[in-house]
C-alpha cells in the first residue's frame, strides 16, 4: 500500500567507527521503540548505505504532519534520554527531515531503498509535484514496489546536535524514495530520475539503502 499517514520524519547520519556498535545497540534496543510509542507516530524504518551517504538512514511516518510539532513529540525531543543524548553528540553529518507525504504510488515496502534528495527553483512547487506524479509509476519497471515525494518543513527540519556547522538540515528539499526488492532495480530507477534532463539540475544527492529492519505501533502495543 502506499505509505501510511500524511507526515514523515527524516534523519540521517554518520558515526565514527569506535562508536558504531553502541550507536546500533541504541537504535535498535531503545530509539525505535522509543519513537514510535509517541502518539500519533505508526513505524519506523531503519536502513544502511549500500551506496550512498550518510551511512544510516532512518524514516518514521506519523499520522499527520502535525504529530511532528506536536507536544507529544517535542517534549521527547527536550526530554532525550542519558544514552540518547550521548549518543546523538556523536552524529557527524547529520541529515533531519521535517516533512509531509506529498506523493505515494504503489503497494508494500520494498528490501532496498534508492532515494534522491532534490532541490526544487522557488515557485512552480505544483508543476514539479505533477511531473514527479506522472514519473513516479512502480508499474513501469520490474523489480519497483512503491514510490513517494516527501518535502520538508524548512522551519521544522533543522539539525538536534549542538554542532550545527557541521550538520544539513535539508530546509527546503525535497527526497524521492524507491521501494524496491533488490539493489539492482532500485539502483536503475534512481539513475532514471538522476539522468533525467527536467529533475537533473535540481538533485542534490542519491544512494541506495538496504533495510536493516521495521518497527510498527502494533508490535509494541
Amino acid at each position: 500500500m502506499p505509505l501510511a499517514g500524511k507526515g514523515m520524519l527524516l534523519t540521517s547520519m554518520d558515526v565514527d567507527i569506535e562508536h558504531e556498535e553502541d550507536f546500533n545497540r541504541w537504535y535498535d534496543r531503545e530509539h525505535l521503540e522509543e519513537r514510535v510509542a509517541i502518539e500519533g507516530f505508526i513505524e519506523a524504518r531503519r536502513y544502511v548505505a549500500e551506496d550512498g551517504a550518510p551511512k544510516y538512514l532512518c524514516l518514521y511516518s506519523t499520522e499527520t504532519f502535525e504529530v511532528l510539532d506536536s507536544p507529544a513529540y517535542r517534549n521527547r525531543l527536550a526530554n532525550p534520554t542519558e544514552w540518547s543524548r550521548n549518543t546523538m553528540a556523536r552524529f557527524k553529518n547529520m541529515i533531519r527531515g521535517v516533512a509531509r507525504i506529498t506523493i505515494s504510488r504503489g503497494k508494500g515496502r520494498g528490501a532496498m531503498l534508492g532515494i534522491v534528495r532534490i532541490r526544487p527553483a522557488s515557485g512552480g512547487h505544483d508543476t514539479l509535484r505533477s511531473s514527479l506524479r506522472a514519473a513516479l509509476d512502480p508499474q513501469a519497471a520490474d523489480g519497483i514496489v512503491s514510490m513517494h515525494v516527501i518535502e520538508n518543513d524548512p522551519a521544522l527540519s533543522r539539525p538536534l546536535t549542538d554542532n550545527a556547522t557541521n550538520s544539513d538540515p535539508g530546509a527546503d528539499d525535497w527526497f524521492i524514495l524507491i521501494d524496491a526488492i533488490d539493489v539492482t532495480p532500485a539502483d536503475a530507477a534512481v539513475r532514471r530520475l538522476t539522468d533525467n534532463i527536467a529533475f537533473r539540475p535540481m538533485v542534490v544527492s542519491s544512494g541506495v539503502y538496504r533495510l536493516l529492519w521495521d518497527l510498527v505501533r502494533a508490535d509494541i502495543s
